[in-house]
């Protein structure tokens, strides 16, 4: 049986799921969609997601999400959103049970799970949430891991890195897809062990094919008791893993990809505008990419030596980009600093080409917004070709159709 493609977008910054999944399928319908900026009075990203996909302030709402009712969000099958790793922790607050820290926007994933339900579920997080914290390892994963069986849902993760499969930026991030356990897909893999769903027949090996394993490490949550797991659960997640009625299994993913390849030259502008390159002191850029082993002194008057290795002075434009941060062409250690096609002279990415080793079209947050905010998007935003390869995926599940050739 199909389902309808209805999706709720949750801290949809400029909609870099949503143009992943659209482009995957036009049929994608976005129902509602939150966005909101607490620290700024200008909500530039929701401006240029309105900009790019119609000013439906009932349906795309520019409010903190912790003050909505959830319970208001529009019925959908695919929940999406970004989400950042924070301390997932959960504390005792005697008669009202147990309550996540304030602020915390996992909880808000937990809202909507627990008041809609939907079928299908697919979350993007930075790669160390499943080490995390360092104090109790896996701890954080762990609790989501948990939410997810309690709400009844079995729960497939890996960590991709995009240009292990042929996308312009080095950028590793875990995604989460979770599926309730009443789908045609979860029937469609009954009976298959978590090395099939890890090795071969789960959703993101189908998408993303992986070195097959012969085993794999298993574990298992001691309960659906967040507070328990708070306190005292770790456990060795790998880069990838199946959880299923709390039963654990994981394993090291090792990509397999043999397709095109896209580097850093591929999305390089011409006819660049001077005030993007650097002119002729070098010195300081020098400094700042360089190797560096040099005595300091701390506020306390300790001294202490700082070290750190040295990165490409001009990055190579034939590799992928490094991870764009959102401190992208400020005057630091991360920046880019490209040789320009035409004059070779040293010089910052521009903002167009930034969007574009996010996998956005060109100027796609050139929608009013300054420079400045245009690659702090970009450095918060997610490979939207990584989206794009799952919705084809997600595009089967949804149609009913087998995921994996001989299903």
């Amino acid at each position: 049986m199909s389902l309808d493609k209805t999706i709720c977008e949750l801290f949809a910054g400029v909609g870099g799921f949503r143009v992943g999944l659209e482009r995957a399928d036009a049929g994608w319908q976005t129902v509602w969609a939150n966005q909101w900026e607490p620290s700024r009075k200008r909500q530039d990203a929701f401006e240029c997601y309105c900009s790019h996909f119609g000013g439906h302030k009932d349906i795309y709402v520019n409010e903190d999400i912790g003050k909505i009712d959830k319970g208001t969000i529009p019925d959908h099958n695919l929940l999406v959103g970004g989400f950042p790793c924070q301390d997932y922790s959960v504390a005792a607050t005697g008669a009202k049970g147990i309550e996540g820290k304030k602020g915390v926007l996992w909880w808000q994933i937990y809202d909507v799970l627990e008041q809609k339900h939907p079928p299908f579920v697919l979350l993007e997080n930075v790669d160390r949430l499943l080490k995390s914290p360092a104090s109790q390892r896996g701890r954080d994963f762990a609790i989501i891991l948990a939410s997810f069986w309690k709400f009844g849902y079995s729960v497939e993760w890996r960590v991709i890195n995009a240009a292990d499969y042929g996308f312009v930026q080095r950028r590793r991030r875990t995604f989460i897809f979770a599926y309730r356990n009443d789908t045609d897909f979860d029937r469609s893999q009954a009976g298959k062990s978590p090395l099939d769903i890890i090795n071969r027949d789960g959703f993101f090996a189908s998408t993303f094919p992986a070195e097959a394993h012969d085993s794999v490490d298993e574990g298992r949550l001691p309960s659906q008791d967040l507070l328990e797991i708070s306190e005292r659960f770790s456990f060795p997640f790998e880069t990838s893993g199946f959880m299923t009625e709390g039963h654990l299994a994981t394993a090291k993913a090792v990509p397999v990809y043999h397709g095109p390849r896209k580097v850093l030259r591929d999305i390089m502008d011409h006819d660049v505008d001077e005030k993007y390159f650097l002119g002729e002191n070098l010195a300081q850029w020098e400094y700042l990419k360089g190797a560096k082993h040099e005595e300091r002194t701390a506020k306390n008057g300790h001294k202490y030596f700082y070290s750190e290795g040295p990165i490409a002075f001009p990055d190579s434009i034939d590799k992928p980009a490094r991870t764009m941060l959102t401190s992208e062409s400020s005057v630091n250690r991360s920046t880019h600093v490209v040789a320009d096609l035409d004059t070779g002279k040293y010089r910052l990415l521009t903002p167009d080409e930034a969007d574009q080793i996010q996998g956005f079209p060109k100027g796609w947050t050139d929608t009013g917004m300054s420079e400045r905010f245009r690659y702090f998007c970009m450095g918060n935003a997610l490979v939207t070709d990584v989206v794009w390869k799952m919705g084809l995926t997600l595009n089967k599940i949804f149609a009913g159709q087998p995921i994996t050739e001989d299903n």
